[in-house]
């Protein structure tokens, strides 16, 4: 029988077997079931990365199917940051040892004080183990340090650092065979922006960005965004444009190598958008308005019975090719700097109208009876003490409705303006598109201004409306404001007969993978023959345009093309401005073409310039020219343009020498000077908008610093200050 010492003993070896067992198991459960996934992780294995690609992007495309923006191949290569860090840190040293992290102190500013920090040296750690590897193959290139340092610290590995674009197809074959043996370095074939005609419809066109780092969605261990328009079309039909994202799996080894892909989605092109624009109008505008020195200015052709834009062009203008995916500062500082602002869209932007809104203003009075009123024009209208004048100085005397178009007599629309009143002037304005953006699918259309107006009101909360700005606004002056684009929707609404169309510029689109086709064409919004006018009202007022392009006294004489049998009716309008502190004109023509049933409607707006009948004039008449010469069979086919710069030169004369067949039309010399000796009342605050604020940002390439251009030798600099 044992003592009991002994069972003593045996009771407490039994009970540490027992406590030690479930020790074992229970640590067995944690390493086996509870911690399984994290130890097989730690065991080297293959693994797969999910990769997400940027969809293709759809073509633009003119009217006829002519491409105006499309891509093109274009060979990258992209490091996974993380990968070559990780990658450096299992390089083993020359003493046999794993890397450590290089870290380089970097002095920053905080609040005024500077204070060292330390980051990985990502750079430091590419210059040593990538670079050198690449410069073997000839296939190394200068980069942004500080561009990388900031990638890495935003997106570590998630997000890839393009390194080199637009590789040639024998560099593309040379990585694609090296690469393997270069951890973290990838190449890939990725869609890049072409523009063919160059700096042609720019601002229609716009241009767009590389994909700005934001948010990521959960699943993806490596993420390429899309690119996205930042101005034009590129920007209005984005999500349209955007192509489906494609997804592949790739297979990498333990050591970081890639094995192969699987489970690969192809990207998917977007919707092809096609423009109501014909690029055959559009180059021969902007090449009439470049040839004949326009500095700065705008020109919109229209088909009156349906609102589409045939054209629409603004000087200065720039090249979208420039600007992706990035543009050098300097690149960048020859547009910004420019003072004609190359990046603004005039054509949807505020001019001072002159007397283009003596149409509306017609409209206006027609609509409450005074279809048939006359007015005696002395060569002044008296509001208190204030005289403002007409044009001609010595008066237009007696005149009815028709004459005072064709001649643009001030008195006889300011009669009309204060014997209706501002409020159905401007009930007549707005109902005609004016004083609002007109909803065409371009991005930073302005809303013009139209004096008395709610939104006026709101602007200028300490004016109060009077007769004199009523009448200021019935010739086009003071605060009033119109975009050529909103000039060209009313000149319509009078060619067609008295329907107003919401300004078009998407004919369809097309997206062949969905099979489907989507059409923009849209009614008339409204019918100025159910809103109090009748037929012979608004053939009275087309009338008196046709005067003013075809008999004597006429301001629109310069506009009448030399197309043999061609009728056109027009509007001139000179207003008074100031631009960059210079006084000076906007001087614009509206016509329609041909009389009878018109098909087009042109406008031409141009800063600095000398009058409507001698500036804008002549260049409607070469630009009807060149659409009927396209009508009569004449050949041409669009090309490739470079940007132009425009200048700041005034225009004081005509544009393009005279012709001798409107010598007779002249009245004493002059035609279209209908700012000559005008008075007008200068508002409190100046009613242009500046819109050289609203302009598109592009992306700025970063600039090559002294680590991104030294030749890879081995070590990286460990302390870096931060200038």
């Amino acid at each position: 029988m044992s003592s009991p010492r002994y069972r003593y003993r045996l009771y407490l070896l039994t009970l540490l077997i027992l406590v030690g067992t479930g020790v074992l198991l229970t640590r067995l459960y944690d390493f086996q079931i509870e911690r399984s996934a994290e130890f097989r992780e730690k065991i080297p294995s293959n693994r797969e990365v999910k990769v997400r690609e940027p969809g293709t992007r759809g073509d633009i495309k003119d009217r006829y199917g002519f491409t105006l923006a499309k891509n093109k191949q274009s060979y990258i290569v992209y490091f996974n940051l993380a990968e070559i860090h990780k990658a450096y840190i299992n390089t083993i040293d020359e003493n046999g040892k794993n890397r450590n992290t290089l870290k380089r102190s970097i002095l920053v500013n905080r609040n005024g004080s500077k204070q060292k920090v330390e980051r990985t040296d990502i750079a430091g750690m590419v210059n040593e183990i990538i670079r050198p590897k690449l410069a073997e193959y000839n296939l190394d290139a200068d980069y942004s340090s500080k561009a990388m340092e900031a990638h890495y610290n935003t997106h570590g590995g998630l997000v890839p650092y393009v390194y080199r674009k637009n590789l040639t197809y024998e560099e593309f074959s040379v990585f694609a065979e090296q690469n393997l043996n270069l951890p973290g370095v990838y190449v890939d074939v990725a869609p890049y922006r072409e523009y063919p005609l160059g700096a042609s419809a720019s601002h229609i066109l716009g241009f767009i960005r590389p994909w700005r780092k934001g948010d990521i969605p959960e699943g993806y261990l490596h993420y390429i965004g899309d690119p996205y328009g930042e101005d034009g079309i590129e920007k209005s039909m984005n999500e349209e444009l955007t192509g489906l994202e494609g997804v592949k799996t790739i297979v990498k080894s333990a050591k970081g190598k890639t094995l192969g892909t699987k489970d690969y989605q192809r990207p998917a092109k977007g919707s092809d958008i096609y423009l109501t624009i014909d690029a055959r109008i559009q180059q021969l505008t902007e090449s009439i308005l470049q040839d004949y020195g326009v500095g700065k200015g705008a020109a919109v052709v229209m088909d009156p019975n349906n609102g589409e834009v045939l054209a629409m062009v603004s000087v200065p203008d720039y090249d979208p090719n420039d600007f992706y995916p990035s543009i050098s500062q300097k690149g960048y500082d020859k547009y910004r700097l420019n003072k004609a602002v190359p990046l603004l869209n005039r054509a949807i932007s505020n001019f001072a109208p002159g007397s283009t809104f003596k149409l509306p203003a017609a409209i206006a009075g027609c609509k409450h009876n005074m279809h048939r009123a006359t007015c005696n024009c002395t060569g002044y209208t008296h509001y208190g003490s204030i005289a403002i004048g007409c044009w001609l100085t010595s008066g237009h005397g007696s005149l009815s409705l028709a004459p005072s178009i064709q001649r643009s007599c001030n008195p006889y629309f300011m009669n009309i303006a204060n014997k209706i009143g501002y409020r159905k002037m401007v009930e007549a304005y707005q109902m005609l598109g004016l004083g609002r953006q007109s909803g065409i699918r371009l991005p930073r259309e302005n809303a013009g201004v139209v004096p008395g107006s709610a939104r006026w009101q709101k602007r200028f909360p300490d004016e109060t409306m009077t007769d004199a700005f009523a009448g200021m606004m019935s010739i086009g002056q003071g605060y009033s404001q119109a975009t050529p684009l909103q000039v060209a929707s009313f000149t319509s609404t009078i060619a067609n007969g008295g329907k107003y169309y919401q300004p078009r510029i998407i004919h369809k689109s097309v997206n062949e993978l969905l099979r489907e086709e989507i059409s923009y064409k849209e009614e008339h919004q409204l019918d100025l023959l159910q809103e109090g006018l009748k037929k012979e009202h608004l053939q009275t007022i087309r009338y008196g345009m046709r005067l003013a392009a075809n008999a004597a006294g006429g301001t629109a004489a310069r506009a009448k093309p030399n197309t043999p049998g061609l009728i056109i009716g027009a509007k001139t309008g000179t207003a008074q401005t100031s631009d960059l502190g210079i006084k000076t004109h906007v001087a614009w023509t509206a016509a329609f073409a041909p009389y009878e049933n018109p098909r087009y409607v042109v406008v031409v707006a141009v800063k600095r310039g000398g009058s409507g009948g001698k500036v804008a004039g002549p260049l409607v008449k070469l630009i009807f020219e060149s659409i009927f010469a396209l009508e009569n069979g004449k050949k041409f086919t669009p090309k490739k343009t470079e940007p132009y710069a425009g200048h700041l030169d005034l225009i004081s004369e005509t544009i393009i020498p005279e012709d001798s067949n409107i010598d007779s039309l002249f009245v004493d010399g002059e035609t279209g000077n209908e700012a000559s000796s005008v008075n007008i009342i200068k508002p409190k605050r100046n009613p242009n908008i500046n819109n050289s604020t609203n302009t598109p940002e592009p992306t700025i390439t970063p600039e090559i610093d002294s680590r991104g251009s030294a030749k890879p030798t081995g070590t990286p600099t460990q302390s870096v200050p931060n200038q």
